[in-house]
Order: structure tokens, then sequence, then C-alpha cells
């Protein structure tokens, strides 16, 4: 058995910078996965946490329906 310790890159911001709905101690934070093929997503509210994983090709097909303008 092979056991490997790996420190994850995370990136994190206050939201209320981005969000007009955030309180003071909301933020999201964004860290990658080891293998490199996505990230793990952590947004913290006043409301309470939420935490979603997307793999690259996720995120690609995210970018596209958000910029989807239709017919």
């Amino acid at each position: 058995m092979s056991i490997k310790v790996d420190q994850r890159r995370a990136v994190f911001s206050e939201l209320k910078e981005y969000c007009h709905c955030a309180g003071e101690s909301d933020y999201m934070e964004v860290t990658h996965f080891s293998n490199g093929e996505g990230v793990d997503i952590n947004i913290s509210r006043r409301s309470g946490e939420e935490r979603f994983t997307l793999t690259w090709g996720e995120w690609e097909l995210l970018q596209v329906l958000m910029n989807y303008k239709g017919e």
C-alpha cells in the first residue's frame, strides 16, 4: 500500500465584495483536486454552508450554460 500526502491548492475570498446579499463573514473557497481533475467549492453564508464538487468538464458546461443567449 502506498500513502501519499499532498497539499491541495485553495483560493478564498469574502463574498460581500461580489454579492450585495452577503453578510460580513460570508465567503467562498475553491480547493483544487490533488489529481488535477476538478475542484471542491465551499460557500459559507449566514443561512448555512453549501458544498459541491465539479470536474473541469462540468465547469466548462456550466460556463457554456451561463453564457447561453438563446435563439
